[in-house]
């Protein structure tokens, strides 16, 4: 498969795929958050200009990043640092960034949302638009492919040389099956405390991002892969220690996940007592012994 165009005019306009692609998946990310803060009854207004500044810091974030983990390269050539079209953003730098945008944003812009259950809320989002930008963004830039390979699923990318593995495929399926995942979790876990489905995000991501920089990415002394591979590592042990803390403070969360509890039997309640009239019941107790007497004195009578 012949490298995808990572550039096009229009006219003396220059448009990069990479732009394009993650333009779309942020329009994504949006639209799907918004649905889910509405679908759960909480504000949503306050997103739209929220949103700005989440990308804003997410971008910044994760050109600060990735400028740290090959900071000998940016040494020699400080030029290319603001340079973000050429490539060049760390998901861990962009998430760490883009999220503490977003809490400091909805502390202050709606209240009504705890952090912990708001961040149980993005997480499906996040999961989702990170799949999708694997597949809009680094498959469609320069150098995106990782390992050579002459497997028959290997792709050529622009700017190298010979197949190589498309690792932004894996990563969009590997990242798919976590957005189902959490959707999952989410559906058997109405009952559960709040921070769970983050806890098991950062596992999952934190566990495969480790592995597919390890397996698919890395080569040996570089640092930015060294970066990427202590942030998974950092973000899976926390998410299981999170887990951990969960399930001490509420026994039996991980069971009610698997076993379906069977439904509770309610016992309606008695029905209320009719009020009743002293007069009526003064009279009808004395039709009725009047009538008890009559019959008894009679039968004594004969």
């Amino acid at each position: 498969m012949k490298p995808i165009p990572v550039v096009f005019h229009i006219g003396s306009l220059q448009l990069h795929t990479y732009g394009i692609g993650l333009a779309v998946t942020f329009l994504f990310a949006f639209r799907y958050f918004e649905r889910r803060l509405r679908r759960n009854n909480y504000p949503w207004q306050w997103l739209t200009g929220a949103f700005i500044w989440i990308i804003v810091a997410a971008v910044i974030g994760a050109r600060i990043v990735h400028i740290a983990a090959n900071f000998s390269f940016y040494l020699h050539y400080p030029l290319q640092m603001p340079q973000i079209w050429h490539g060049g953003l760390s998901s861990f730098g962009g998430l760490v960034f883009g999220m503490a945008c977003g809490i400091f944003l909805l502390h202050k812009r709606c209240p009504e949302l705890p952090t912990l259950q708001g961040l149980d809320l993005v997480m499906p989002v996040l999961a989702a638009s990170w799949a999708i930008g694997r597949l809009l963004g680094p498959q469609l830039m320069i150098a995106g492919g990782g390992h050579p390979t002459h497997q028959w699923f290997g792709m050529y990318y622009a700017g190298q040389i010979g197949k190589r593995l498309p690792v932004p495929i894996f990563q969009s399926i590997d990242t798919f099956i976590i957005f189902g995942i959490l959707l999952w979790v989410e559906k058997r876990s109405n009952r559960q405390p709040p921070g769970l489905i983050t806890a098991i995000a950062a596992t999952l991501w934190g566990f495969i991002r480790f592995g597919q920089e390890y397996l698919w990415l890395a080569y040996p002394g570089h640092s930015g892969a060294v970066a990427v591979e202590v942030g998974g590592v950092v973000l899976c042990v926390a998410g299981i220690a999170w887990i951990v803390a969960l399930s001490v403070k509420h026994p039996g969360m991980l069971k009610s996940l698997f076993v379906q509890s069977p439904p509770e039997l309610v016992t309606p309640p008695p029905e209320p007592a009719q009020p009743v009239d002293s007069e009526s019941v003064g009279d009808a107790g004395s039709e009725s012994a009047d009538d008890l007497g009559g019959d008894v004195t009679a039968g004594y009578s004969e």
